[in-house]
């Protein structure tokens, strides 16, 4: 008996792996050589193809296909209905499977409802992607993106409060963690909790 679940209307082939305490939801597919980690929620609709890596803790809401080339790591959010790529150019009459293009979504990064991630890009830890916006390329560590095409519109903490920064400098007034920016980027300082994040 397997230490996860997988609801009767899904497929999960041979060659998958799954960790324990995963759930998937009604009509997902989780396709060979895949390999999601422990404690991941896979809500209805999800497709996770071949050699796709999930960390733990992912959520991936209603509507997501996560297309070969993506990695997400550990508590990473996808919202509902929200896209990857992994051809630059597509065209249905010529097969470029051999042209695909990693995409990777970093620790806690979230991703809103019908956002796009063209392939190629880099999210990094606790980026916080908007409903809708459109992402092309390197994203720092805790930006908020916005708009079509996204670009940076603030900073979020790790517990996703967006923070006000005086001075180059910021604390999170729900947790507490301190930031500060230098040269474009954004550090912690004192998280809440043990250990420094970036």
């Amino acid at each position: 008996m397997s230490d996860y679940f997988v609801h009767e209307s899904s497929y999960v082939d041979a060659g998958a792996q799954i960790g324990a305490g995963t759930k998937i939801w009604h009509f997902s597919h989780v396709m060979p050589g895949a390999v999601i980690g422990e404690g991941c929620n896979l809500g209805q609709n999800v497709v996770v193809m071949p050699g796709v890596r999930i960390g733990n803790n992912v959520k991936i809401q209603n509507n997501v296909s996560v297309y070969e080339g993506v990695t997400l790591e550990d508590d990473v959010f996808c919202g509902p209905s929200c896209v990857f790529t992994n051809v630059s150019t597509p065209r249905s009459h010529r097969s470029r499977k051999s042209e695909y293009v990693k995409t990777l979504v970093r620790r806690g990064a979230s991703i809103g409802a019908n956002a796009t991630v063209i392939c190629g890009a880099t999210l990094g830890e606790y980026a916080f992607i908007g409903a809708g916006a459109v992402v092309r390329g390197e994203v720092p560590a805790h930006a908020l993106m916005l708009g079509v095409p996204a670009r940076r519109a603030g900073w979020m903490c790790r517990c996703g409060e967006r923070l006000a920064l005086a001075s180059g400098a910021a604390t999170c007034g729900a947790c507490g963690s301190r930031y500060q920016e230098a040269a474009g980027l954004l550090s912690a300082v004192d998280p809440a909790g043990s250990g420094a994040l970036g």
